[in-house]
């Protein structure tokens, strides 16, 4: 009896240590212990010493660089350079506007990281360098970490990458909009954001270039793919997550909430809460899709010309939410009528925005105590969601400069809704539900 006792002992041993050791499933990767719902404090990148217009005029500089990588990508001639590229996998992402502070490894090192939810990999710096960028701390070291394990290329999230190398483990290349680009190892390291996150795969960079990340020592990419922070969270935090942005207009230290899990969950403020599909586009699955209808400016619909922000056959048009751009962009037929419909609402003369980097401005009044009359703009979703802009988030106006403008601009290709539009609204991806739930709230009552 003995015999056999010990028998299915040792075969109950070999058959947990059979499941524990497989990583090519993504189930098990993502099952796990539930976690509680948590959060994280954002701020917005700064450059210190600067006037808030000149804030703006840098963050819409990196915008544009960012809308014109994302059309790139989105197009066919980008998909014909593509073609071909096997040594590595070469994802263009876009570095975003807020930054996170995470702790990696065991024991756990804290380090600043920017938050993108137009791209999946979660990346840092690592020793040893072959080629880094200047970052404020300390450059991760794996080997003084007790839980780092370099993935082979029979993992999952290896393969997950639209191409990858191997010598001998499994090895990533991202590159960036501004030709900034991270390389190294791919690999499973434990993460603290405040929760205990442990197995996350991640880029290990040892080739690092690039000025877009100053501040920053790497990525956490909150897009839908596999790579991403949120996807391999997934059941855990039951496969949703939030943000609610504070205004534009703010100090850059102040910190807006980004949720997980139960915490990710819309505060119930008397204020109508809506909701809208995503859009699945099979030839970019990462991008958070979206159906605009129109847009009516004080309640009269724009003459938009049908489908102008459609999905195109090849992959290519659609309209997008991006947490990483500060303006609006709209198909150029959408913002001409746009433009038109506000300059026929505004009383001011128009004046030359290229203080701010905007393209349609208005003098303000001499005086302080004049009364600006703004007209109202609305955003129609799929599902009956209107979003009803406050004057905030439609305008930026700026005493120091006179001017006041729309915080919008024209594109070619896709259109993209910033966060400056974002800012005040409580706003829950839910994965699970395949749905963009939000509702305007005051950020600052929402704690991390």
């Amino acid at each position: 009896m003995a015999y056999y006792s010990y028998l299915s002992l040792l075969a109950a041993i070999l058959c947990l240590f059979s499941i524990l050791s497989n990583c090519d499933d993504f189930d098990a990767k993502q099952s796990g212990s539930q976690l509680a719902g948590f959060g994280i404090g954002l701020v917005r990148r700064e450059s210190p010493g600067i006037t808030k217009a000149d804030r703006l005029r840098h963050a819409i500089k990196r915008s544009d660089g960012r809308m014109r990588m994302f059309v790139a990508k989105t197009s066919k001639k980008y998909a014909k350079e593509e073609e071909g590229v096997e040594v590595s996998s070469r994802v263009h992402a876009g570095n975003g506007e807020f930054i996170m502070e995470i702790g990696i490894g065991t024991p756990a090192v804290t380090f600043n990281a920017i938050v993108d939810t137009g791209s999946d990999l979660i990346w840092t710096q690592c020793k040893p360098c072959s080629k880094c960028f200047s970052q404020p701390g300390q450059i991760f070291d794996p080997s003084h970490s007790q839980t780092y394990a370099k993935l082979p290329c029979s993992d999952s999230f290896c393969k997950a990458l639209s191409s990858s190398s191997c010598s001998p483990d499994c090895k990533y290349q991202y590159q960036y909009g501004d030709n900034s680009f991270t390389a190294g190892d791919l690999a499973y390291e434990t993460f603290t954001v405040p929760s205990l996150i442990p197995q996350v795969a991640f880029g290990c960079g040892h080739d690092n270039e690039g000025s877009g990340f100053s501040q920053v020592s790497g990525l956490v990419g909150l897009g839908r793919g596999a790579l991403s922070f949120i996807s391999q969270l997934g059941s855990r935090v039951n496969n949703k997550f939030s943000y609610c942005l504070l205004s534009f207009q703010d100090p850059p230290s102040k910190t807006s909430p980004l949720l997980f899990g139960n915490a990710a969950d819309l505060m119930i403020t008397g204020a109508p809460i809506k909701s809208t599909p995503f859009v699945h586009n099979q030839d970019y699955p990462s991008f958070y899709y979206l159906q605009l209808e129109g847009i009516s400016v004080d309640g009269s619909p724009l003459n938009i010309p049908a489908g102008t922000f459609d999905l195109q056959p090849d992959g290519s048009g659609g309209f997008i939410i991006d947490s990483g751009t500060t303006i609006t962009y709209l198909e150029q037929a959408a913002y001409d009528s746009l433009k038109k419909g506000v300059i026929n609402k505004m009383t001011l003369q128009q004046a030359d925005g290229s203080s701010v980097g905007l393209d349609l401005c208005f003098a303000l009044p001499s005086s302080s105590h004049s009364t600006v009359k703004l007209p109202a703009i609305t955003f129609h979703f799929a599902g009956a969601a209107d979003y009803h802009l406050p004057h905030e988030n439609a305008f930026y106006g700026d005493q120091q400069s006179g001017l006041i403008c729309l915080a919008m601009a024209g594109s070619s290709g896709l259109s993209i809704f910033g966060n400056i539009q974002q800012q005040n609204f409580h706003i829950l991806y839910d994965l699970a539900r395949n749905s963009l739930s939000f509702t305007p709230t005051t950020c600052d009552d929402i704690s991390t």
